[in-house]
């Protein structure tokens, strides 16, 4: 077994969607110094780290994942100085510091593709992103039947220096949103100055945006599912993604980490945005030379059910464990429904069975062998925002194809911090101050001066589990047997002696083990495990399977 030397391998990190986590200025979006300001909250939380949404500058069509500067700070979030003063602030609490880099594409505004729309045809500038002529006798057809994730074709052709209609540029997201063209030794040379930069700045690490990007087929041919992507909003058509190449960059990448910790003797991280077919091609992006982390999102995108949740659990641990790599979980992030809603019945503002589902899922993660990420406001119980009025919305899915579909504003609604109105103590302006996305009235019942007090709340158990997680060796790296359990639960064992049990149903069962649980999602009276509920016991005698 690795040292626990090895941070990373079984942290817990907390996502920060920099834009509705504290606002400092008064302007209704959060930025790096209310980052800073919130760091004693994360400390008292108990997470390892945090993993700081793109706050470069950017035209912000798809907010910051747009890139117009890899190397700076939008003005809308701060400066390069008070990003060195949130490092300097994290280190000094022992919180690790990740960046979101975005390598798959830029923004329209990056001076790189500025040039090569100023470029004929044929150009070094062009080489450096998909430029192709249109099919058609006069070419206005695009190069291939490929559509974007976002919805509508993946490409966009450019009018020419002398006005006339000329190539096409591919854009797997947006228009906004052109790819690189890593086939061009220019491009990883490039990602290799902007890895530095911050490297050099004091950086703990990077999530890596669609790492199983970049490449693309070398013939651009048409896809026999042109539409898969915009149809699951994922990453799965196979000439657009996941090709073998890409794995030669995160070697190149983890070499480049190994350099840095050799002079210092800090590990740096990598994780990844990996999503492919299977449990199997998705170990292939952590064996040892290549990310240290990528995450599984398989338990994220599981239905409510013991089953499904025994499957996905049991093929990371056989397929990912197996590289020497321990597995990443996730419940919920930027993207994806919030789990008090995902799991209840359809409610404006969430359900109590979703909120129970939700607590029993967290302390059902915090004990698997790994590491976890949690998403802002997921300490808080925070349900999907589900009824934000078509004006207000801004997600690039709906301007695209004015549909509300797996749009993601409702997962970035600005967090309440404390009283009885919005803002919610997250802008430091006046009252009357406007949050970018609005928050409805109930958010008060999830202010995080209310948590706090509450020893109820989802925060308390939050905070006790990342507190047992970190004082008891049987949790965090290491395997995991599953128990024998009646219809509906699920129960393991960490060690000989750490068990955990959810129950998926409604009804109550036996506990599996006898005595008052160590910490449970709900209340658990002594042999008996609700409806709902998952609980960790520390058992007297050492468990069989």
């Amino acid at each position: 077994m690795l040292s626990k030397r090895h941070w990373w391998r079984d942290a817990v990190i907390y996502q920060v969607y920099v834009r509705s986590f504290l606002d400092s200025t008064g302007d209704g979006v959060g930025d790096l110094a209310g980052v800073r300001a919130g760091l004693p909250y994360l400390k008292k939380l108990g997470v390892d780290g945090i993993w700081l949404s793109p706050f470069y500058p950017s035209p912000q069509h798809d907010h910051g994942y747009d890139v117009a500067d890899y190397c700076d700070v939008d003005p809308l979030f701060g400066d390069l100085a008070e990003f060195d003063e949130l490092v300097r602030a994290a280190r000094r609490l022992g919180i690790k510091v990740l960046l979101d880099i975005v390598p798959n594409h830029c923004s329209s505004a990056h001076p790189w593709f500025r040039e090569a729309l100023a470029s004929p045809p044929g150009s070094a500038a062009r080489a450096r992103f998909h430029f192709a002529d249109g099919r058609g006798p006069d070419g206005s057809e695009p190069p291939n039947n490929w559509h974007a994730m976002f919805g509508g074709p993946a490409w966009t052709r450019v009018t020419e220096a002398d006005g006339r209609p000329g190539q096409w540029y591919l854009h797997m997201f947006t228009p906004e949103q052109p790819d690189w063209n890593w086939r061009n030794p220019e491009i990883r040379a490039e990602f290799d100055r902007i890895l530095r930069f911050w490297l050099d700045r004091g950086v703990d690490g990077f999530r890596i945006d669609v790492a199983a990007g970049l490449f693309k087929h070398p013939e651009l041919p048409d896809s026999d599912d042109p539409e898969a992507d915009a149809r699951t909003r994922d990453s799965v058509n196979p000439l657009a993604w996941n090709q073998p190449e890409v794995h030669d960059v995160w070697r190149h990448w983890r070499a480049v980490c190994e350099e840095y910790r050799e002079r210092d003797g800090r590990e740096r991280l990598l994780v990844g945005e990996v999503s492919v077919p299977t449990a199997r091609e998705h170990a292939l992006y952590v064996r040892p030379d290549e990310l240290h982390q990528a995450f599984f999102f398989d338990l994220l995108g599981a239905p409510w059910d013991p089953d499904a949740f025994r499957k996905v659990i049991s093929e990371a641990m056989a397929d990912i464990a197996g590289t020497g790599s321990t597995v990443t979980w996730v419940l919920n992030n930027h993207d994806q429904v919030r789990t008090v809603t995902r799991y209840g019945e359809p409610t404006p503002h969430g359900s109590g069975l979703g909120a129970a589902r939700a607590r029993a899922a967290a302390l059902l993660m915090l004990a698997l062998p790994g590491a976890a990420y949690i998403y802002q406001g997921e300490e808080l119980g925070l349900p999907e925002v589900v009824d934000l009025p078509d004006d207000v919305l801004t997600d690039p899915i709906f301007r695209r194809t004015g549909s509300r579909a797996r749009i993601r504003d409702g997962c970035r609604v600005p967090l309440p911090w404390s009283g009885q109105a919005s803002p919610f103590g997250f802008t430091s302006g006046a009252e009357t101050a406007k949050p970018w996305l609005p928050q409805p009235e109930w958010f008060a019942e999830y202010a995080t001066d209310r948590a706090l007090a509450d020893t109820r709340s989802f925060w308390h158990l939050y905070r006790d589990g990342l507190q047992l997680r970190a004082a008891l060796p049987q949790l965090g790296e290491g395997t995991l047997r599953w128990l024998e359990t009646p219809p509906g639960v699920l129960a393991f064992v960490r060690g000989d002696d750490l068990v955990c049990a959810v129950n998926f149903g409604t009804a109550p069962v036996p506990a599996p083990v006898p005595g008052t649980p160590l910490l449970s999602s709900g209340p658990c009276p002594p042999g008996e495990l609700p409806g709902s509920t998952a609980a960790w016991w520390i058992s007297d005698l050492p468990v069989s399977s």
